[in-house]
């Protein structure tokens, strides 16, 4: 799903116009981005967790060359889905794969 098509599933399920839905959507990307960028986090009980996690700096190998580099350390931003997600998802038929030609 692409943003375009959860825009319309929002207006559907919110009866809202896709105008105010896509707003919405903007809206709540924004308050997210913002709080993570200010190091907080954001629990929807239920549904999960978005927070900055601080991933160490570390090797790396260059796979082109072999040489080994210096990743740097940085804050990224993480998900963890709630225990209402994990059994929706658990409970649900998996979706088929498409067979390769």
């Amino acid at each position: 799903m692409n943003k375009s098509e959860l825009i319309e599933a929002i207006a559907q399920q919110a009866g809202l116009t896709k105008t105010d839905a896509g707003k919405a959507v903007d809206a709540f990307t924004a308050v997210v981005k913002d709080a993570l960028k200010s190091g907080d986090s954001i629990a929807l009980v239920g549904f999960g967790t978005f927070k900055v996690a601080e991933r160490a700096a570390r090797q790396g190998l260059n796979p082109r060359t072999k040489e080994a580099i210096k990743i740097p350390a940085a804050r990224v931003p993480k998900f963890t889905a709630g225990k209402t997600l994990k059994d929706a998802v658990a409970a649900s038929k998996p979706a088929k794969a498409a067979k390769k030609k």
